[in-house]
């Protein structure tokens, strides 16, 4: 047997020596942390160290129990306004990719919760640490000693408010009474691809990985504002479908998407909404949307499709939910947790929504066979000249 070849492991002093000099680093940065302080609305308060941005700051506390897709996560427009609390035990071990792989050009969450910040990450492709990110886009972030407990809170009192403050204070901030979709909508028309078909998407905090999915598929995709007025006389393109993505807060605030959505209706334009594009496609036919207790955020949410046997893991992110379903929409998918609606479709016509993520990233891909759904309805009703408002 050769033994060139066969790796050596360190001894039991090397190890210990290794010990020695990590929790010397640990105590080195706990040392230079600042103290700061997570207080929720109803008192309760968690203390903790920084490792993020030293500046007060106030939103909805909400828990995601993803154990991977941090960086997704907190370039997901979705999570504007709230202050995110992750589950899973150690965050910013894999630091942070480069700028191409993100959900947005930039962080969305109001603050991150953790519980052990990982300083000195381990990945090939990481180009600085979570902390170093968090830092430069202004983004406060705390390590508690416990998010499970944090975590309980929030499941059985609901989702409420927050603030995480230092010296200073600050009021509490309800992001829910806001239109956070004017924030984080794009302000201009943009496009990508190349292909015959065109679809609009409708950017209500759209993930990047939308326009992936859609490009990769031979799509035009032509991304514009939550209240630009695809039916004006004046609209300069043509399309044969729309795409309402997803985005933050109360659907109810995003009125002008809404009247948008309600004349794709009454024009029978192949349709398809994502997430808060499933709530506002909802409001347009005349349904209704609730808040949810703690809302459903993480990337393990059991989906069945209604009439069939099957059951697909989704990714989710969401506060709000689909509760009446409008007249002449049928349940298409139920979650199998609480059995909320997690999608519908017209009976009669090539209008859907899922409240899901099929685009994922981060998370399993099972339900990405919703793209091809909606462009194969698209192409089976594509005019040659195209459909112009």
């Amino acid at each position: 047997m050769n033994y060139e070849n066969v790796p050596s492991y360190p001894s039991q002093h090397e190890l210990a020596t290794q010990k020695a000099s990590a929790a010397t680093l640990v105590a080195e940065r706990v040392e230079r942390s600042t103290h700061a302080t997570l207080i929720l609305a109803d008192g309760t308060r968690f203390e903790g160290r920084s490792f993020g941005y030293e500046s007060a700051t106030a939103g909805e506390v909400v828990f995601c129990t993803g154990m991977v897709g941090y960086p997704e996560a907190l370039t997901d427009a979705s999570f504007a306004g709230q202050i995110l609390t992750m589950t899973f035990p150690l965050m910013g071990n894999y630091g942070v990719p480069k700028q191409a792989l993100w959900e947005d050009d930039h962080i969305h969450v109001a603050a991150l919760i953790v519980s052990e910040y990982v300083e000195t990450p381990s990945h090939a492709q990481s180009v600085m640490n979570l902390g170093t990110w968090l830092q430069r886009e202004h983004i406060p972030a705390l390590e508690i000693k416990d998010t499970r407990l944090l975590t309980q809170h929030i499941r059985n009192h609901g989702a409420m408010l927050g603030k995480i403050v230092f010296e200073q204070d600050l009021p509490f901030y309800d992001p829910n009474t806001e239109n956070l979709v004017a924030r984080v909508s794009t302000p201009v028309v943009q496009s990508a691809g190349t292909g015959e078909m065109r679809i609009v998407l409708i950017d209500c905090g759209a993930k990047r990985n939308i326009v992936r999915s859609l490009v990769s598929r031979g799509v035009r995709v032509i991304t514009v504002p939550w209240d630009y007025d695809l039916f004006s006389p004046t609209c300069p393109f043509e399309f044969d479908g729309i795409l309402v993505s997803n985005g933050p807060g109360n659907p109810k605030m995003a009125q002008k998407t809404i009247q948008t959505l309600r004349t794709a209706l009454e024009r029978k334009i192949p349709t398809l909404g994502i997430c808060l594009g499933h709530q506002l496609l909802s409001l347009a036919a005349g349904g209704d949307t609730y808040k949810l207790k703690f809302g459903h955020r993480s990337q393990n949410q059991p989906c069945v499709q209604v009439g069939t046997q099957r059951c697909y893991i989704t990714t989710q992110n969401h506060g709000f939910a689909v509760g009446t379903i409008p007249t002449d929409f049928e349940p298409w998918f139920i979650n199998a947790n609480d059995g909320s609606n997690e999608g519908i479709r017209h009976r009669e016509l090539p209008i859907f929504s899922v409240q899901f993520h099929p685009e994922a990233a981060p998370g399993p891909e099972d339900t990405d066979w919703v793209f091809d759904y909606f462009l194969e309805k698209v192409k089976n009703v594509k005019d040659v000249k195209g459909i112009r408002g």
